[in-house]
């Protein structure tokens, strides 16, 4: 299946073409493989390039355009997030973390780079995602906002982000986890990328309405979160090929999930809560936000 198919199924054209967009504006800006240290540069490309479903991205773009903002403008925010995205995916990966051999149906980074390789790309995807976004154009007259923006970023990464999340995660191996604890683990780990894209699509389309901002907010809280359930489902319920990740490595490792603590039907209770939830959030926005309809829903539904 092309990265893309399940995408344009789901949640139509107009996604489709933000998922298109991000991948040309992400190989404009990485690296070319000729450039030394040229092996650096092709475990980056090969990271970053691999296909993917360009949610966070898709975010961006998505929130950006229901206010106006132009995708010009939306590029550089949209380019940053998938950027960390994939950089926290090739360590999570690494036999230190998830030790997965399978990623987006391919050899994962430090299988085909080397482990040491794999480490210095993640590193260097980071440096360049902030590199990406700090010099963005569009935010020039803004300084106040552009500030703002890398400080989200770098929030969404640290410990109170991703690298939390994944401490969390870790420390969580074989222990049970209740349901607020499971789900404070996932809303960093997770979650906290995902709400970091809505909001900076929000405001490098120049919206500062506090209360449309909290919206959003509340939107991106309950997406990030479902998006964590139905990963988890459908480890339990899919299968490696499919996936284009190792199936059923969590219950594996006895990681603690949404299906192995609270059971499957309550699991899928769950996200369809969130999912009406993360839609009930859009309503001051009327009818312009129906493309972060389609998001949510496509996120509950995906098979992969």
């Amino acid at each position: 299946m092309r990265p893309h198919e399940t995408l344009r199924s789901a949640s139509g054209s107009a996604l489709t073409a933000y998922s298109e967009r991000a991948d040309a504006a992400l190989a404009r800006l990485l690296p070319h493989e000729e450039q030394s240290p040229q092996e650096l540069h092709r475990a980056m490309r090969y990271a970053v390039l691999g296909g993917g479903k360009r949610l966070r991205p898709i975010l961006v773009y998505s929130t950006g355009s229901a206010l106006g903002g132009t995708l010009d403008a939306l590029d550089a925010s949209a380019s940053a997030v998938e950027i960390i995205h994939a950089y926290s995916l090739v360590h999570d990966d690494l036999p230190a973390m998830d030790d997965d051999a399978l990623r987006r149906g391919r050899p994962t980074c430090h299988v085909a780079f080397g482990e040491a390789m794999a480490i210095l790309a993640g590193d260097a995807l980071q440096a360049l995602a902030f590199e990406v976004l700090a010099a963005d154009p569009a935010l020039r007259d803004d300084p106040g906002t552009h500030v703002e923006m890398l400080r989200i970023l770098a929030a969404a990464c640290g410990s109170h982000g991703m690298a939390g999340g994944q401490a969390l995660d870790l420390n969580a191996v074989g222990r049970y986890l209740g349901a607020d604890e499971l789900e404070r683990m996932h809303v960093h780990k997770t979650g906290a990328l995902i709400r970091a894209s809505v909001r900076l699509g929000a405001l490098a389309a120049g919206c500062r309405d506090a209360a449309l901002l909290a919206a959003l907010d509340r939107y991106g809280h309950c997406v990030g979160l479902a998006f964590q359930i139905r990963d988890d489902i459908i480890d339990v319920e899919g299968d490696s090929a499919t996936l284009g990740k190792t199936a059923g490595k969590d219950a594996a490792n006895a990681k603690p999930t949404y299906p192995a603590i609270l059971g499957m039907p309550a699991s899928h209770a769950k996200l369809s809560e969130l999912t009406q939830a993360a839609i009930a959030a859009l309503l001051p926005f009327g009818a312009r936000v129906g493309e972060l309809v389609a998001l949510a829903h496509y996120v509950a539904e995906r098979e992969s």
